[in-house]
């Protein structure tokens, strides 16, 4: 009886002690900008780099940094449903790259005439760290226990975007706390098709219920980097209502990506398939 009270107690009390908890946010006055302006300084310079300075080795001290970032990242139901396999052997970098460098070709081959990266440039990424999740962690989010009517299928498409917004939170977590350590950093996240998880994951020793999400490359630039167009604040910001200027019709959007979204990409417009 006094094993199964213990039991209980333990089921029920919270996971962290609630009066330490609290000590542990330290909340600055609403309007100070100190915080707020060193956060945008940091923004501001988290700048893509697609090719790096390979000559530098990123210590284990500034991979633990910037994952510590991103332990502290929101999440649905606080699972943080994510896992990070830290990349350092070179030969681990280059397979890697050269499973995106046959994807490359293969998109010119079918003449998708997207703007593709020079996926090459993996290999030179002295950091590199790959996202992992379980999509099984969907459970902890609202669902209705097997049920297969559209209503929950429904919930089932909503709690999978409550795991990829999650890991998306501690994804870019970690790339602002490696931009606040000096480097540029690349979000990679063309590994959605089936070869990709397949070719990723045996590599990584990741399980086979586990899903490749994304992978970051960091590190110094091997060339100055520059600061990409950006939308003006107005451009996107709706009061109360949606402004209906904001929005693009069909022919708007596909004019947008035949004739501007190579010139928003990248500085070179040559890049393209």
């Amino acid at each position: 009886m006094t094993d199964t009270v213990t039991d209980n107690a333990e089921a029920t009390a919270p996971a962290v002690d609630l009066d330490q908890a609290q000590t542990q946010v330290d909340l600055r006055p609403i309007g100070d900008r100190k915080r707020y302006d060193a956060l945008m300084e940091v923004m501001r310079n988290r700048v893509t780099t697609r090719a790096f300075d390979n000559s530098v080795e990123v210590p284990r001290e500034h991979y633990e940094l910037i994952l510590d970032a991103a332990r502290h990242s929101p999440s649905g139901a606080n699972a943080q449903p994510w896992h990070f396999v830290v990349v350092t052997k070179q030969a681990t970098k280059d397979k890697i790259a050269d499973y995106f460098v046959a994807e490359q070709r293969f998109r010119a081959k079918m003449k998708m005439k997207f703007p593709t990266p020079d996926y090459r440039g993996l290999a030179s990424a002295p950091g590199m760290i790959v996202i992992a999740s379980d999509f099984r962690w969907v459970r902890a989010f609202p669902v209705l226990k097997d049920d297969e009517s559209d209503l929950n299928r429904m919930y089932k498409e909503n709690a999978e975007r409550i795991l990829v917004q999650s890991v998306a939170a501690a994804t870019m977590s970690a790339h602002l706390a490696a931009a606040a350590l000096g480097y540029n950093v690349w979000w990679v996240t063309a590994i959605g098709q089936e070869k990709a998880q397949t070719a990723m994951k045996p590599l990584l020793g990741i399980p086979d219920d586990l899903s490749v999400l994304d992978i970051m490359c960091f590190g110094p630039p091997a060339k100055p980097p520059y600061k990409r167009w950006k939308k003006e604040l107005h451009e996107i910001v709706n009061w109360d209502r949606f402004d209906s200027a904001h929005y693009m019709t069909d022919a708007e959007l596909d004019d947008w990506i035949q004739n501007r979204r190579h010139r928003v990409m990248y500085k070179d417009a040559s890049k393209i398939d």
